[in-house]
């Protein structure tokens, strides 16, 4: 589901020179362009992926970024990816901290690690200065630690990263988030939340919205809420596809061009047959259409979905947020001033709203336990807390 289009490109950044802060000094306007349109891009296309895949992609934009800089080498860069290859003759394990497996790993990389320019030495100095790298190894947070020695200076973050990986694999995720808020800014691993409304302002009569779900997913509620917000309740008109259900999807989507009206066709990937006609219909839509027409789509992943109608759309992933604080600003992000203050009591009415934010936060938190803790595996949706507030 993760395509995108030169022409969607290209929407993108005209939309950004036209936001993007003016400057009459030519290098200073190409700075506020660069910089606004890199944020743009990253958020238009992070709201399109799932949580598992946005920090891979903050990732890959950086380094593709210092690539362009010359700031990263090719060689270190592969050897980042792949590891050492090859066999090499191994050293007695001088370490009483690392058993025999850990060393051979260990050791194998750092060889291999040394024959590159910046590394000259590493293997050897790993030997002989063995104990000032256990620091790393037991560390807790292993990511803030310092390099021992003369390597501190010597190397720079990303060559950091590449030592890290050789002793404590399991903190180069958080490394990776240290080297980004570096090389570009804290907002580059912070991903936006899902924020309805700005899809919308991002569409066109003839660019569907598609919902990308998940398993447990339900966007109606939102999407009810986004057309209620816009004076569109009257003009909405919804069909879950599937056999039979063709001849008053096309109707609903008539009506709709008719009227000026949104159509949400729910569950694509239930109707396969349909696809091809789906992807006729939007290749026939004109900006001399009425403006607010718009096609909303939902669908679980699919290989059969129309790769056209993928990429010229605005397409928005539907799942759970990861982790307690992403949790909470989804939360926030579906309140306003009038529902915090809407009743007779707002301070204890807000005190409680807290307290059942974060406790729905926690819940979810807990979904990679599965049904541990729980009688069944159970979604804890929105829904679920939009019923506690009631």
């Amino acid at each position: 589901m993760y395509q995108y289009s030169l022409q969607w490109f290209q929407r993108l950044f005209s939309a950004a020179v036209k936001q993007s802060v003016p400057n009459p000094d030519a290098e200073k306007r190409v700075v506020n362009l660069n910089d606004f349109f890199t944020l743009a891009l990253y958020r238009n296309v992070c709201r399109s992926l799932f949580e598992a895949h946005k920090l891979l992609f903050s990732f890959m934009l950086c380094t593709k970024i210092l690539f362009g800089a010359n700031e990263i080498d090719l060689q270190e860069w592969r050897f980042f990816l792949a590891g050492p290859s090859g066999q090499i003759e191994e050293k007695p394990n001088p370490t009483d901290w690392l058993d025999d497996i850990e060393w051979k790993q260990t050791y194998e990389q750092l060889y291999v690690m040394g024959q590159l320019e910046a590394f000259k030495g590493i293997d050897s100095y790993f030997i002989e200065f063995h104990k000032k790298f256990k620091k790393i190894f037991d560390a807790v947070e292993a990511h803030e630690e310092k390099m021992p020695g003369e390597w501190e200076d010597r190397l720079n973050s990303f060559q950091k990263m590449i030592v890290l990986k050789s002793i404590r694999a399991d903190k180069i995720t958080a490394a990776i988030q240290n080297f980004i808020s570096e090389k570009m800014t804290k907002e580059f691993i912070e991903p936006p939340t899902f924020d309805l409304q700005a899809c919308y302002n991002d569409s066109s009569n003839v660019s569907p919205l598609i919902f990308v779900l998940s398993p447990g997913t339900d966007p109606v509620a939102d999407f009810k809420k986004l057309a209620e917000e816009s004076n569109m309740m009257d003009k909405i008109g919804l069909v879950s596809l599937g056999q039979g259900q063709a001849k008053y999807a096309e109707a609903a989507i008539e009506k709709a061009k008719l009227e000026g009206g949104w159509c949400l066709l729910q569950n694509c990937h239930l109707s396969i047959s349909w696809m091809p006609r789906l992807e006729a219909i939007v290749e026939q839509l004109n900006e001399q259409m009425n403006q607010e027409f718009r096609i909303w789509l939902t669908s679980m992943p699919s290989p059969n979905f129309p790769v056209s109608v993928l990429q010229t759309s605005v397409k928005m992933t539907l799942e759970p947020p990861s982790g307690l604080k992403s949790n909470l600003m989804r939360t926030y992000a579906n309140m306003d001033n009038k529902q915090l203050n809407d009743c007779a009591k707002p301070n204890e009415y807000k005190k409680l709203l807290f307290a059942y934010s974060l406790f729905h936060a926690i819940i979810q938190g807990r979904r990679k336990f599965g049904a541990i803790g729980w009688n069944i595996p159970y979604a804890f949706t929105n829904e679920d807390l939009d019923i506690c507030k009631i």
